[in-house]
């Protein structure tokens, strides 16, 4: 099948280019999106009034399920406040401590569930034997990737689009939190892969930048998590789980774990998406994100495995449990969203809580 778009005329003038750019920038900042259950229902509650009252704000996690809608939103909404924040949300709650209380609640819970899934994260963990597993393809792959390129219909495609937007409009953001908590090689190495990310200094090669034009090319929207009431909790565990490592510096071990398995297990999936998009006659602006990738990421395996993980643990070896879990926590997160999304697609139904035309 062919996929056809429209393609929107660019305003002339001064006076039409200012106020394209106001309408961009007015779209990187979303609103707070809509409760899912009790936990999201009290933050969203409280991030509408001032940080100076005292909030009504739960102070443990209760029953949440850990990978549930609800503890899922909340920590995304808890975290954004460390990245855009939310439209008439003042940005004092950022360190609002009623706010920290509950954030580490959600965090404990989510943690606690990653540790006892996942097999590593002791103390003779193979930090090469862990990396090395993430090369080794299945027989039959059963991944998001491998059934768009075999098989995906083209609504199927933008529904996975529209699920990683919430991470991709925000990409190399989440990893950047590694760089003031690493030295040495290690920092100067990851800074250089970050470069990249980031377009080389080149806003409009930024990943995130590449990802909205992806989006666009596509027919879908591409403000800054314009889809955040769409995707399931799935989505946002991938995302929540770079955010906790990130913003804890006794997490820098887990952070570059999952950074080196990003980019060590991009590069095929992105040949494949190639791949799915050719047979799909997608645009040429949705290919280039994912051309772009393939020969980037293989580069970057490499300078994280041995420039990043080699020099980390020659300095602080008592991190190698860290990078492992860091590891395997990223592949069950996208095993999760793997299976969910899976599973509805081959019902032929929506993998997403509401339809892509449902704004």
């Amino acid at each position: 099948m062919r996929v056809t778009t429209v393609s929107k005329p660019r305003a002339e003038g001064a006076e039409a280019q200012a106020t394209e750019t106001q309408v961009a920038e007015s779209a990187q900042v979303a609103p707070l999106p809509l409760p899912r259950g009790p936990l999201s229902a009290a933050v969203v509650t409280a991030l509408r009034g001032k940080p100076d009252s005292r909030p009504r704000l739960p102070v443990d996690a209760g029953q949440a399920e850990p990978y549930g809608d609800d503890l899922h939103l909340t920590l995304q909404i808890c975290y954004e406040l460390h990245y855009r924040g939310f439209t008439d949300v003042d940005p004092d709650w950022e360190w609002h401590p009623d706010l920290l209380r509950l954030r580490t609640a959600l965090e404990q819970r989510f943690l606690t569930a990653l540790r006892e899934d996942v097999p590593g994260g002791g103390r003779d963990d193979d930090v090469e034997s862990a990396l090395d597993d993430l090369l080794v393809e299945p027989v039959h792959g059963e991944g998001l990737t491998h059934w768009l390129r075999d098989e995906g219909t083209w609504l199927q495609m933008r529904e996975f689009l529209a699920m990683r937007s919430i991470y991709h409009l925000k990409e190399a953001d989440p990893h950047a939190w590694a760089i003031p908590r690493l030295y040495g090689q290690a920092k100067a190495a990851l800074v250089a892969v970050e470069f990249d990310e980031f377009g080389g200094g080149r806003y409009e090669r930024m990943h995130s930048r590449l990802y909205a034009d992806l989006l666009e090319a596509a027919g879908l929207r591409s403000d800054y998590l314009g889809y955040i009431e769409h995707v399931p909790p799935q989505a946002f565990a991938t995302v929540n789980l770079m955010s906790l490592f990130g913003l804890h510096r006794s997490l820098r071990g887990a952070l570059v774990g999952h950074f080196a398995a990003a980019e060590i297990t991009t590069a095929p999936s992105a040949q494949r998406m190639v791949k799915a998009l050719d047979r799909l006659e997608a645009p040429e602006a949705c290919r280039f994100f994912y051309t772009e990738h393939v020969e980037a990421d293989a580069v970057h395996e490499q300078v994280l495995r041995r420039e990043v993980i080699g020099d980390l643990l020659a300095r602080e070896p008592h991190l190698a449990a860290d990078i492992v879990f860091g590891i395997q926590a990223t592949e069950l997160v996208e095993s999760h969203l793997a299976e969910h999304t899976l599973k509805h697609w081959r019902k032929n139904r929506s993998a997403l809580r509401r339809s892509l035309n449902d704004g």
